[in-house]
């Protein structure tokens, strides 16, 4: 097999993304496991950004995408239905909350949460409500890329560039109840940011609010943060007290990561709409979906149908891959097993916290899981931005054959994480192996920082 120069032999690269660090090259991935073309082996231990799923290279779900790539590799909806994407829905429908029926397929998560955006909007404005036009969101909070989902994204370092060229959203802060240091119970505390939700709507005016959109189970932006059971069924009373849409982004909560289908069933939360990608298609082909109720839908049908689409949308390739997917998981009981390692994995977790006091926080539900390193663990004060913390765990990690994730999670500027979320078809072996490697890069990052260190 040939091999890859050195990636400083390598010609420079025509592509860009983030910065110029070159990566070495993929050679093939199976299971949980990915090989460079120079013959390293690394454990995706956060299934690339919390995409893959049911791990790398499942046969029966390549088998399926090549007997529709033998049929038809695309089919334009307004042209034509496809099998794939009329199934995919109706299979879908039946592991959503109760009307959650109607399915509208994009290709990922920005477009899922914009479409969600879009729907709510069109919807107001369809049944005589078009003052209502504000969605609130969280701050910090992520909910894509593109200029419609940055607007209702709590990020200044993803946001501040493009402010003049969308319509920046109200915030209210996100539920980091375990930061708090007063006399509330976690369950008060919960109520308390729920509150909020209803004070930002009162400061706004009822009458132009449209919709609420959070992350069940936070991703990168808060890493994996959960709030107090009591912040759930609070949010849902406050919209339905003033007539506010509730979007659940469950991009990354979704499709059975948290050990429930949707993040959001673990408090039997029920969203007026959600949307969903990454775990959906598993990293097989891109594929989205927005899910809403026909009281919301029928509305725009009547009044001309949904002013939105894209070209790829109900794509019968990214369709069929996509209900092989989920036939996957059904199959191997995937969504029990998140549950069940994602219980061992927090508890190994816990165990590396005790073992380094600087990691303060530790959350998350099922395979997402987070954990807030902090300098200072009685004080919580942050480890200064200049060390890049963060950055130095993942290439410690990277250096030792483990891939996870990490990014700033007070608003992208500060404040360090990092997120193990191995695929759900993950062992409890090799759950001992992700925290063997995860607790060699912390001692090393321990020592390398002057972090504290239990002895």
């Amino acid at each position: 097999m040939l091999k890859s120069p050195a990636p400083e032999a390598r010609e420079a690269s025509h592509l860009f993304y983030l910065s110029s660090l070159r990566r070495p090259l993929i050679d093939r991935a199976e299971g949980i496991y990915m090989w460079t073309q120079d013959g390293r082996r690394f454990i995706d231990g956060s299934s690339g950004p919390m995409v893959a799923n049911i791990g790398h290279s499942n046969r029966n779900v390549l088998d399926a995408m090549k007997r529709q790539m033998d049929r038809a590799t695309f089919a334009y909806r307004l042209h034509f239905e496809n099998e794939p994407a009329e199934e995919l829905a109706r299979q879908l429908a039946a592991k959503l909350p109760e009307g959650l029926d109607r399915i509208f397929f994009v290709s990922g998560g920005s477009e899922a949460t914009e479409s969600c955006v879009k729907l709510a909007r069109q919807w107001a404005v369809a049944i005589g409500q078009p003052s209502r036009w504000k969605v609130i969101t969280r701050f910090p909070s992520y909910h894509g890329g593109t200029l419609g989902a940055l607007a209702v994204t709590g990020d200044d370092a993803l946001a501040e560039t493009f402010a003049p060229m969308m319509q920046v959203m109200p915030t209210v802060p996100a539920p980091a109840a375990w930061r708090d240091r007063d006399n509330l119970s976690m369950e008060q505390r919960g109520t308390c940011y729920a509150d909020m939700l209803e004070e930002k709507i009162l400061a706004e005016g009822p009458q132009s609010v449209l919709a609420f959109i959070m992350e069940p189970v936070g991703g990168a932006a808060t890493a994996a943060l959960v709030a107090p059971d009591s912040y759930y069924p609070r949010i849902r009373e406050i919209c339905d007290r003033y007539g506010i849409l509730l979007i659940h982004d469950e991009v990354m909560s979704g499709a059975g990561r948290t050990g429930k289908f949707l993040g959001g069933d673990h408090w039997n939360c029920k969203p007026d709409i959600v949307a969903l990608s990454k775990g959906l298609g598993s990293g097989y082909a891109p594929l989205g979906a927005l899910a809403a109720p026909m009281r919301l839908v029928q509305p725009l049908l009547a009044s001309g149908g949904f002013q939105h689409g894209h070209t790829y949308a109900g794509n019968p390739l990214a369709c069929a891959a996509g209900l092989a997917v989920l036939g996957e998981m059904d199959r191997l009981g995937l969504i029990a097993n998140a549950a069940f390692m994602g219980e061992l994995l927090m508890d190994e977790l816990k165990g590396l916290a005790k073992r380094f006091p600087f990691i303060a926080d530790v959350r998350g539900k099922g395979l997402l899981t987070g954990a807030e390193m902090v300098a200072d663990p009685d004080t919580l004060r942050p480890i200064e931005p200049a060390k890049k913390a963060t950055q130095r765990l993942l290439d410690l990690a990277y250096e030792r054959g483990l891939i996870i994730y990490g990014r700033k999670v007070k608003g992208g500027v500060d404040g360090d994480n990092f997120m193990v979320a191995p695929p759900m078809i993950v062992t409890a072996a090799q759950i001992g192996e992700i925290i063997s490697i995860i607790g060699d890069a912390l001692e090393v990052l321990a020592g390398e920082l002057d972090l504290p260190v239990e002895g």
